[in-house]
């Protein structure tokens, strides 16, 4: 049995076009996971990565759910590791889901493309991982092409996301004048080779053109050595420079999680933090997928575990239901491909069919004494009502909005007076997804409207302040999908006006789920 000690839960995160689907694809291919490069863009059905299998991902050529791959590697010095992967959707109208699955890893890969520095998304995405002190490790990718000075992108990962940098390789020129990769810890450089110019395992010393060698030089004295403890505490970042594509910094990168990303970390609870060390098996689902296989309407609850280890035909019990559920067909992803897992360890992430009865949010724990904190609601940032083309098929859009915000892809609210639904997200392409997915998976056809409302914030209050609120704002007030009262605002200044007037409720942009 592996041991907790020799797992590693990890993210990619990157703006769209960096390379993340690749570099995702060259991790497993080293990993032994997946045997042939090829099979992602292999031709006509299997012409996408293996981890983007939406309807809606296939027609757009990118990640919107995220999904989870499980593979080990045993290296030359015996060291025996099993890696999970994260894929995040790296798209500018990502949602929530990228924010959650965020709060099940340990530490991050942040891909910059070479010419373009940081984009506002992979900004977005490393401040998610800065609010929890998530290390990351950053992968310049692309040097095979003409791009910005090396200084530059590292000045710029320093500056903009207030990080200290150290270099852990060099690229020998770019573009036209590339010729490798140089490893500050072999002094070896990896060479392209054949007609494609990649890297197929040749390193050796080399001679360094003296103005690239002047360069290096000034790159490992001008910044800090790479320190573990600064790394693992979220304030350094290796920095990795590679070619996901032709193979380059890839097998450096695999060998830099091993060797320094964190093994599972100790998670926040309301009874103080639970260690990976701890007896009992405790866990939190930090994602909900519906469908994932189109002939068996499925419900996949993805548990992250913190604690123990678990076997097969365990009784667990959910923070939402208060009685034990047996876990018989646990599943371990390799994307959409599955397999039963026996045994899974702190750190693993396991997949749980239910039919409803576990949210995202919810404590899995064999004693039923501890929840775990910090997995959030966000305030919508766009609201739409929700119209059915056929009235007649109400039932089976509440059954949808109420699937569909359980899995976190929508929140959907249920104003007081009125019977239009209104439903929020954080991103534009989730209306998309909303509305490909009710007809796709729920035979319902509806158009989204807009809606009067700007914002929502949910209310906390004592239960007279909140029905003082309630007897003169009542078109404003909804309940969410748990019952919560939430004021719908029409503009960010009517948040402010309300709190000015009601001082002793607490209009919150964010939920514990």
């Amino acid at each position: 049995m592996t041991t907790p000690s020799s797992r590693r839960t990890f993210a990619i995160i990157s703006h769209p076009d960096a390379g993340k689907t690749t570099l995702t694809e060259k991790l497993l291919l080293q990993g032994g996971a997946i045997h042939l490069a090829g099979e992602v863009k292999a031709r006509g059905q299997a012409r996408r990565a293996r981890s983007d299998w939406m309807k809606i991902e296939q027609q757009r050529g990118i990640s919107v759910t995220s999904s989870v791959m499980t593979f080990r590697k045993v290296f030359d010095d015996g060291r025996d590791i099993t890696f999970n992967l994260l894929d995040t959707p790296g798209h500018e109208d990502f949602s929530e889901d990228t924010y959650r699955t965020l709060t099940a890893v340990d530490s991050a890969i942040m891909v910059i493309d070479a010419a373009k520095g940081i984009e506002p998304q992979t900004r977005k995405l490393f401040e998610v991982c800065r609010m929890r002190s998530v290390p990351i490790i950053t992968f310049v990718n692309k040097v095979d092409r003409e791009g910005r000075a090396v200084f530059e992108t590292l000045d710029e990962v320093a500056d903009a996301l207030a990080l200290d940098v150290a270099p852990m390789s060099w690229p020998v020129g770019m573009g036209g004048t590339f010729q490798g990769v140089l490893d500050f810890a072999t002094g070896l450089v990896s060479r392209p080779e054949g007609d494609s110019r990649e890297f197929l395992g040749k390193r050796e010393a080399m001679e360094i053109p003296p103005e690239i060698a002047e360069e290096i030089e000034l790159g490992q004295a001008g910044y800090p050595e790479f320190d573990l403890e600064a790394y693992r505490h979220g304030d350094l970042t290796p920095v990795y420079f590679g070619s996901a594509l032709k193979n380059f910094g890839v097998a450096e990168l695999i060998d830099a999680i091993a060797r320094f990303a964190p093994p599972p970390r100790p998670q926040s609870s309301d009874q103080g933090t639970v260690s990976p060390e701890r007896a009992d098996v405790t866990g939190f689902v930090f994602k909900v997928q519906a469908n994932m296989d189109p002939q068996h309407r499925d419900r996949i609850a993805f548990m992250r575990m913190v604690s123990g280890t678990f076997k097969r035909g365990m009784k667990l019990t959910p923070s939402g239901l208060g009685k034990p559920i047996a876990v018989h067909s646990p599943i371990l992803f390799f994307a959409q491909d599955r397999e039963i897992a026996d045994t899974a360890e702190a750190g693993d992430i396991i997949g749980i069919p239910n039919h409803g009865t576990l949210r995202v949010g919810d404590t899995l724990s064999e004693k039923n004494d501890v929840r775990f904190t910090g997995l959030p609601n966000f305030a919508p940032e766009i609201l739409r009502r929700v119209a059915l083309k056929d009235p007649t098929k109400t039932k089976q859009l509440r059954k949808a909005l109420d699937d569909l915000s359980e899995e976190g892809v929508i929140q959907v609210f249920y104003p007081e007076i009125g019977a239009q639904w209104i439903v929020g997200v954080v991103g534009q392409l989730q209306l998309d997804v909303l509305i490909s997915r009710l007809e796709a998976e729920y035979k319902v056809e509806a158009v989204l409207e807009e809606s009067p409302f700007d914002t929502a914030r949910w209310l906390k209050g004592s239960d007279a302040a909140l029905k003082a609120f309630a007897d003169f704002n009542k078109s404003n007030l909804a309940k969410d999908r748990d019952g919560d009262p939430v004021f719908m605002a029409r503009s960010s200044w009517d948040v402010g006006y309300q709190q000015e007037r009601n001082p002793e409720l607490v209009f919150s942009a964010t939920k514990e789920r």
